[in-house]
């Protein structure tokens, strides 16, 4: 059954009844329309800043648009997001001959007719100064920068043959997020919020949380684009305020807040009646569901009732910001039913000094994701949560900047060979899938694009990445574009 366009057709078929209802009310209303909404929060003593983020998830979310097309090997997914690209060549892809030949001329024919973002078309070879060896049972080849992670190893399932359309930052993480190189269109987690709605009526469906600034492409990357903005990433905070503007004004009872609900509800169903527009509809439930999140956040976000066990094992710390802290939060999110966490961490981007910088990052990630990871099946809701780990591109074998003739100084911006991994949510743990040449320059084998990643992730949630679609502007529009096919052999 293809649920999902009969979806377009109810939101045009809802758009011809409110058309057809305003013309019959709109004398009825006229009056109350001039009514400024403005004006009457700024009187009314509350304002504007205390009705909780206008763009919150709405009740309707919590019943799926339209349920997945197929039994789901996955029920949520946590998104890891590593801004700015991490290196492959110094975590996860061991490579001797660029070790061996570190600091020689990189051969003509390996970047001819290739460009780079900043080094040019000459550059020298750049072997990892980190050492490697095999880990767990399946024998994964990882770096020593990751000795918590490595103790996880046959849980994680390796793609070393992405590749991907951009080139700079901001467009690869929007097209690694949407399919498309641009703003304006949907991101994953709206698509699959869109698909599937989430598992409870008091939390969004689609969560972010961040460590340090986001990326270039900023809250793009979980924007609802042309979708109704129920579906919009929800951004929390792991310290202060969870959710800017959630907390009532000092002096403000929730008998209060509830009273104004009320009346702003009435003034706004006239509005939508009149207007026959459907964002008014999604306002209503939007600040239904900020006062609903009044109750369930505060209590989610606090760690005060982990165990200390728990806290020492994430590295976390109650009442910071950090990774630790998001990775530990996003469990329990996992555990009350939101449907998908993204979690954005920064500060990846190495051009320069990465032989001090790439080994601080790793510190602050490598525990909280191993923790994440044996949390979640100790808690036995690993199988049905599916990890991610990854970014918008990966780094070249190449070095950049000034090493004055010894280590690695940098590496630039590399499109057409890079790795992420899954684990749990129906993939098979310990598999290595894909294989670049000698100096991880090109993929020689079994290449991923960005549209088969998200076309495979999107089956392990039970959606057809074909029929996921949405009517905008005259045509169907999809995650994948026109592309996309599923990696198979990753399944379990």
């Amino acid at each position: 059954m293809n649920a999902l366009p009969s979806t377009s057709n109810r939101h045009r078929m809802s758009r011809r009844k409110v058309n057809s209802r305003s013309q019959a009310n709109r004398s009825d209303v006229d009056d109350v329309v001039r009514f400024d909404r403005r004006g009457f929060l700024g009187t009314g003593g509350i304002g504007f800043g205390s009705i909780a983020l206008a763009s919150l998830l709405s009740e309707d979310s919590f019943a799926a648009t339209a349920g997945p097309h197929f039994a789901p090997r996955a029920k949520h997914v946590i998104y890891l997001h590593m801004i700015g690209a991490p290196s492959q060549f110094d975590l996860f892809q061991e490579k001797p001959e660029l070790v061996k030949r570190h600091n020689q001329p990189c051969p003509p024919e390996v970047t001819k007719g290739r460009d780079f973002a900043f080094i040019g078309k000459t550059s020298t070879l750049a072997g990892s100064p980190w050492k490697f060896s095999r880990q767990g049972q399946c024998g994964h080849t990882m770096s020593e920068l990751w000795p918590h992670l490595s103790q996880v190893a046959d849980e994680l399932a390796f793609i070393h043959s992405m590749h991907t359309d951009e080139i700079n930052h901001a467009p690869a993480q929007m097209f690694l997020h949407s399919g498309f190189g641009r703003g304006g269109r949907p991101s994953f987690g709206s698509w699959v919020s869109y698909g599937l709605g989430s598992e409870n009526k008091d939390l969004p469906g689609y969560v972010v949380m961040l460590s340090g600034p986001a990326g270039g492409a900023g809250t793009s990357m979980w924007s609802p684009g042309f979708l109704p903005s129920i579906y919009q990433g929800i951004q929390f905070r792991s310290k202060g305020d969870p959710v800017l503007f959630l907390s009532n004004p000092e002096g403000r009872s929730m008998q209060e807040r509830r009273q104004v609900l009320d009346a702003l509800g009435e003034l706004n169903e006239q509005h939508r009646l009149a207007t026959g527009d459907e964002e008014i509809a999604t306002r209503i439930s939007q600040y239904e569901m900020s006062y609903r999140m009044q109750m369930s956040v505060p209590e989610l976000m606090s760690l005060d009732g982990e165990s200390e066990e728990t806290l020492a094992l994430y590295g976390a710390e109650p009442g910071n910001a950090s990774f630790a802290n998001n990775c530990l939060l996003a469990r329990r999110l996992v555990e009350r039913g939101v449907r998908l966490i993204e979690l954005y961490d920064s500060d990846w981007d190495h051009h320069g000094n990465i032989e001090k910088r790439l080994p601080e990052k790793c510190r602050q990630t490598d525990r909280p994701i191993a923790a994440l990871i044996g949390d979640l099946k100790r808690r036995g809701l690993l199988n049905d949560t599916l990890i991610i780990w990854g970014s918008e591109f990966g780094r070249t074998p190449l070095n950049q900047g000034s090493n004055k003739g010894q280590g690695l100084a940098g590496r630039d911006h590399h499109k057409d060979a890079f790795t992420c991994w899954l684990a749990g949510g129906g993939v098979k743990g310990g598999v290595r899938y894909g294989k670049t040449d000698e100096f991880g320059m090109d993929v020689v084998q079994d290449g991923v694009h960005v549209h088969d990643l998200n076309a495979t992730v999107l089956h392990l949630l039970g959606l057809d990445h074909e029929r996921l679609t949405y009517r905008y502007q005259g045509r169907e529009f999809r995650l994948t574009d026109v592309e996309g096919r599923i990696v198979r052999e990753l399944l379990a």
